[in-house]
């Protein structure tokens, strides 16, 4: 998806977009503050411009991700059937106008090549236990697996801060299993040089608190006594308030240099506290984003553009959870948007068989008598029901935009140097825009990170 760079934005120039965003945000606001699942239920088709629904309607998954998402398949050109009303154009080009560019200064990573499942820029001792989009993120920006590969890998003196005891025992775990292999590979091939002694992370067990900072978790490990502590925060999809905690940290202690930080669930920052954080998007009206709207830039746009593409009947999930919205609110009026844990192969369910076992899964009678020729005429919808996800999806970014924006701007209006620039392949790591900030000039280091072999 097309994009804008924060690199080629003046401080005016970020704060007019931020202007733009919160507009843009408050007159789509019904789109991006609808939930799916309530489809039938609140008549969302309905909610659309009848000019829209006319251009949106029919078009299958693969149309939708090439005419609506600007994501088509290679070499493929975009062909209308139709021609689109200029409010829905509009909305099109201002999405990709808006929002921050998600494509990073390479296409398909080259590490995954040979084998799509291991990265070749990581020796094997380090892909153990690591799932290949956590491969790709830790050799770029190089959370257990990180901090193993900066001390083990890099010979980097490292604190990692944990909140879950049972994580931190798992980590320890495998940095002595790391440890081990890396002894016996020394064993078995002596001309290895080793600088000098491994030593794994430091794992503490404390939760961080955004507003309260804590010192002792910024001590260094070693102190030269020649020279003060520089230390360098970073967080690898560091969730929620953990992400403003990583800011307000950078912000207040002298001895943290830099900051580089990839945030996720912005649905868990805390309201108010977490979001805004600057001055300037502070004072804008429409700058407020509830819930649904965080949660909503969460979702990975790339992702479900391939899912349309290949057309694939997981597609239909939304429209048979909606459907069964549609069923509980009969049986049960008060019980709304309940929790359905996951069903097994949906795709190969009827809508009825999946609309029993939804029943069952939100502790309501499986054996409800239901109006099957209703469910099927749902079922009918199912494009429908696609093509306005797939609204709120070409939306999306612009809140990630407005929350990651915010952020910037608070940075600058403390006197820091902050960019942002998108550094993993979003097809892995959707999550992918890292917010670097220092106290003195960014220089080299941050060029680094545009370059795929940094």
């Amino acid at each position: 998806m097309p994009g804008i760079s924060a690199r080629h934005l003046s401080h005016e120039e970020r704060r007019q977009l931020a202007v733009n965003l919160t507009r843009v945000v408050t007159l789509y606001r019904s789109i991006l503050d609808a939930y799916i699942i309530e489809f039938f239920t609140d008549n969302l088709w309905g909610t659309l411009p009848c000019s829209w629904q006319e251009a949106l309607d029919g078009l299958n998954p693969p149309q939708l991700a090439t005419l609506l998402l600007g994501m088509p398949r290679e070499g493929e050109v975009a062909r209308y059937r139709s021609v689109w009303p200029l409010t829905l154009l509009a909305l099109k080009s201002t999405a990709y106008a808006l929002a921050f560019t998600r494509t990073p200064g390479f296409q398909t990573p080259s590490e995954f090549l040979e084998n799509p499942s291991q990265s070749s820029r990581l020796t094997a001792p380090f892909r153990k236990h690591v799932r290949p989009k956590k491969q790709h993120e830790i050799r770029r920006l190089g959370e257990g697996h990180l901090s193993r590969f900066m001390s083990l890998g890099l010979g980097l003196t490292v604190k990692s801060i944990e909140g879950d005891q049972r994580l931190v025992e798992r980590a320890q775990r495998l940095d002595q299993e790391l440890l081990q292999t890396l002894e016996k590979e020394e064993k078995r091939n002596p001309k290895v040089v080793h600088t000098g002694p491994r030593h794994p992370p430091h794992h503490v067990v404390r939760w961080v608190d955004p507003t309260a900072l804590c010192e002792e978790l910024l001590l260094p490990l070693e102190t030269s006594p020649q020279s003060g502590a520089r230390l360098l925060l970073t967080g690898l999809h560091a969730c929620g308030d953990l992400s403003v905690a990583l800011l307000r940290h950078f912000s207040c202690c002298p001895e943290v240099v830099a900051l580089a930080s990839v945030g996720c669930c912005y649905m868990k920052l805390s309201d108010p506290g977490g979001y805004p954080l600057s001055q300037w998007v502070a004072g804008l009206p429409g700058c407020e984003l509830p819930y649904r709207l965080r949660e909503g830039a969460c979702h990975a746009l790339e992702e479900y553009a391939e899912r349309l593409q290949k057309a694939g009947p997981s597609l239909r999930t939304h429209c048979y959870r909606a459907a069964l919205e549609t069923v509980i609110r009969c049986a049960q009026p008060e019980l709304r948007r309940p929790g359905v844990q996951g069903i097994p192969r949906v795709h190969e369910l009827k809508i009825e068989e999946y609309v029993q076992r939804g029943l069952q899964r939100v502790g309501l009678d499986p054996h409800l008598p239901l109006n099957v020729a209703v469910l099927r005429a749902h079922q009918a919808q199912e494009n429908r029901v696609v093509a306005f996800f797939s609204l709120a999806l070409l939306l999306a970014p612009l809140v990630e935009t407005l929350i990651l924006l915010d952020r910037l701007l608070y940075l600058q209006e403390q006197g820091f140097h902050a960019e942002l620039l998108p550094i993993f392949s979003p097809e892995l790591s959707p999550r992918n825009l890292v917010l670097v900030a220092t106290k003195g000039p960014l220089g080299e280091a941050f060029s680094l990170l545009e370059t795929e072999d940094s």
